[in-house]
């Protein structure tokens, strides 16, 4: 069914930004590694689940009146891409890295959506793709620092902001079905960071 004409674009961007928490526990030193894994795997479940019940038995909360837009009505909505999203950084990248790459779309992404005023179909200004650079990258390099020396860890975090900036600035169709961010910022950040650690660290 479609969805009500109620969506909190406020609502959705605060949804975002508070599941980058579990992300954010552990870069302070609050959650253990193996438990933000688990955690995010866990979470994989549950929305699978609930995207079962909302897509083939019909399952239509309010919340999703609230939070999910009309094109999702009938597809996996981003919610569930950004969890599986994260739970995939957490498993396949080092930490500093998949932390940083779950706090580039748990941060960056709701202020460029912010920032910009497109509809769906249209390109963001270069104005909002700075501003969701320079984000990511100030949220990479304390992480990225850690683990590299300085120069390197800036390098990486800056290959990293840029692969999430591309990511955001994308909207690439498959089959008809257009690729949420939600599901590509994360991987492409990581993957960016990697390869530039890799050389020059």
């Amino acid at each position: 069914g479609g969805r009500g004409g109620g969506v909190s674009e406020l609502g959705r961007r605060l949804v975002h930004a508070s599941g980058g928490i579990p992300a954010a526990a552990y870069a302070v030193g609050v959650l253990p590694w193996r438990w933000l894994q688990y955690l995010l795997t866990a979470a994989v479940v549950v929305v699978a689940v609930l995207e079962f019940l909302r897509l083939t038995v019909g399952l239509d909360w309010a919340v999703y009146d609230r939070l999910t837009r009309e094109y999702e009505a009938d597809n996996v909505a981003g919610y569930a891409l950004y969890v599986l999203s994260m739970a995939a950084v957490a498993w396949l990248f080092p930490p500093p890295v998949a932390v940083a790459g779950m706090l580039m779309l748990a941060v960056g992404d709701p202020i460029s959506g912010a920032l910009s005023r497109r509809t769906a179909a249209e390109t963001k200004r270069p104005s909002t793709l700075a501003a969701m650079f320079g984000v990511c990258f100030l949220v990479a390099l304390p992480l990225l620092v850690r683990t590299a020396a300085t120069p390197a860890a800036a390098l990486s975090a800056a290959a990293g902001a840029l692969g999430a900036t591309v990511a955001d600035g994308a909207k690439p169709v498959v089959a008809g079905y257009v690729v949420d961010d939600n599901l590509t910022i994360p991987p492409a950040a990581a993957l960016a960071m990697t390869a530039v650690l890799a050389v020059v660290a």
